[in-house]
């Protein structure tokens, strides 16, 4: 089965390919030349869908109702593996920005396609004035019912169970008064881990747990730190077994 698998990936890889490449294009022209916030979201949207449906991966999701659509939030999800992308892109069906890297950006044509769409680049190394850019952006786009996705490990789990959390979530919801919306992904690490770089994916079911949200403990840093802890031990409580408990503890008490 495994190596019919892989058969079937190698078969339909140019597709993918071809798939990714329209879908950046469209982003970037639908953006520039049409209406900016359908451009935005849905080719993106209809990319992941496709492309988990090709990979003939199953995917369950619950909770949709704990989402609010007149309601902006700070979603943040836990980050297993690559194809969390492509699971909250193509099936938490809610418009949203990204929060990414800011070595993203320089993807080809996929860069270019995240930033026409308003994809929020962090620039971790950019000091206060670069955070406070950071959250002027987010301001910008949290509102009327948009959403901003952040993982807040900040990069993949090496061995399938939750890092500890960076505070700029908290921090930006915390400062904008708005509702955390915690995800829990189970799958995404077998699908293809960190390790395994972008090589050929493993057939497992993917799952997408939407919580009810999380609004802030209180105000300041130490309201941020009871809040991550809460949303932290939310997300864990529905991770599978195996990668439950966490190796780590929750948040990074230097950050």
């Amino acid at each position: 089965m495994s190596l019919l698998y892989r058969l079937y990936q190698l078969l339909i890889s140019p597709l993918l390919l071809v798939i990714t490449i329209l879908t950046a294009l469209a982003t970037i022209l639908g953006c520039a030349l049409l209406n900016a916030p359908w451009w935005s979201y849905y080719p993106g949207k209809w990319w992941s869908r496709l492309f988990i449906r090709l990979l003939l991966l199953p995917v369950h999701v619950e909770g949709r109702e704990n989402m609010d659509p007149r309601q902006s939030y700070v979603i943040v999800p836990n980050h297993q593996g690559a194809f969390d992308i492509f699971l909250i892109y193509g099936f938490l069906n809610r418009h949203f920005k990204w929060m990414l890297k800011q070595e993203l950006r320089q993807m080809p044509l996929v860069g270019r396609a995240c930033e026409s769409a308003g994809f929020i680049f962090v620039d971790q190394k950019g000091g206060p004035k670069k955070m406070k850019e950071t959250h002027d952006c987010a301001r910008a786009i949290l509102k009327d019912g948009i959403s901003l996705v952040i993982f807040p490990e900040g990069a993949r789990t090496w061995d399938g169970r939750m890092r500890r959390f960076k505070r700029g979530a908290f921090q930006l919801a915390d400062e904008l008064q708005l509702p955390l919306l915690p995800l829990t992904i189970n799958g995404s690490f077998e699908v293809l881990p960190r390790s395994r770089g972008f090589n050929f994916v493993t057939w497992h079911p993917l799952s997408l747990v939407i919580h009810p949200a999380v609004t802030s403990v209180g105000q300041g840093p130490d309201g941020e730190r009871a809040t991550m802890q809460k949303v932290y031990e939310v997300i864990n409580s529905r991770l599978t077994t195996e990668y439950n408990p966490p190796a780590e503890g929750s948040y990074d008490p230097e950050d």
